[in-house]
């Protein structure tokens, strides 16, 4: 009686497996998903780094978005210009101009020269002390509880005397360090030099109460602004226009730099 209860549960057990068999084979002929051969090849050309710098959360997704969506090409930061010609060869299109972004820290600012700094004993975080009031009159400056530094793969970005300082020789513009920053004073900007000129400073408010809390801040003077036009007003504080610099504005801003009456205009880049 053993055997056969044995042999009618195997025979059950081998008949349910064909029938499985069966409906997974069919269901993969039903259901097949037809992948573009370009989405592998574009994967493999790029370097694999999912660092995010492209826009997209890898670099499965941005490969997915040249074939399918007709994403630029020449937005992988770690590549460069040579992975976006890459690419560009397999899409049978032109590469175009592979333009650089890097992350400019608009804060110039030390420990010392901030004022109305006081002691911080909680989480040794920026994210955290962003939200305690006091820790620092200004309250559009860098903390320097290194945030960007933890989520920088690259060691490209370092606290030094309070302040956020980007290695551009190691940076690759994967914008991690923007994401990090509570305070959003770290930007992605146009890099069309090695080193282009940026008004180091966040702080909006007037004048007065600029200087009240910080040594190196903008006071919204206008002096650069009337040097050249790649400097404009935004409210009561300065920038620099992304693509308003060329080398030949050099003398330009080296006045304007001079003109400054706190320091808060200077060059950042790679070490030429």
């Amino acid at each position: 009686m053993t055997i056969v209860t044995i042999g009618i549960a195997a025979g059950t057990m081998l008949v349910m497996a064909v029938i499985m068999s069966y409906i997974l084979g069919w269901a993969n002929v039903k259901f097949h998903v037809e992948v573009d051969p370009r989405v592998e090849a574009v994967n493999n050309a790029l370097p694999g780094a999912n660092c995010g710098g492209c826009g997209f959360i890898g670099c499965s997704d941005y490969a997915e978005a040249v074939v399918k969506d007709n994403a630029p090409v020449n937005k992988c930061p770690v590549g460069g210009a040579a992975c976006a010609a890459e690419v560009a060869g397999i899409m049978g299109i032109e590469a175009g101009e592979a333009l650089i972004f890097r992350p400019v820290v608009h804060c110039g600012a030390t420990a010392d020269e901030k004022k109305g700094r006081t002691d911080y004993f909680g989480e040794q975080k920026c994210a955290a002390a962003t939200l305690v009031a006091g820790v620092q009159s200004c309250t559009f400056g860098c903390l320097g509880f290194g945030d960007c530094v933890a989520a920088c793969k690259y060691d490209a970005i370092h606290v030094e005397k309070g302040l956020a300082v980007v290695d551009y020789e190691k940076c690759i513009g994967c914008g991690a360090c923007v994401k990090a920053c509570p305070r959003n004073i770290v930007t992605m900007s146009l890099f069309e030099e090695d080193r282009v000129p940026a008004v180091l400073c966040s702080n909006k408010d007037k004048g007065k109460d600029v200087t009240s809390v910080c040594d190196k801040g903008c006071i919204g003077c206008k002096a650069c602004t009337r040097i050249d036009d790649m400097f404009v007003m935004d409210g009561d504080i300065a920038i620099t226009v992304g693509d308003g610099y060329s080398a030949e504005k050099v003398e330009n801003v080296d006045k304007a730099i001079e003109k400054c009456p706190n320091d808060c205009i200077n060059y950042v880049g790679k070490t030429v």
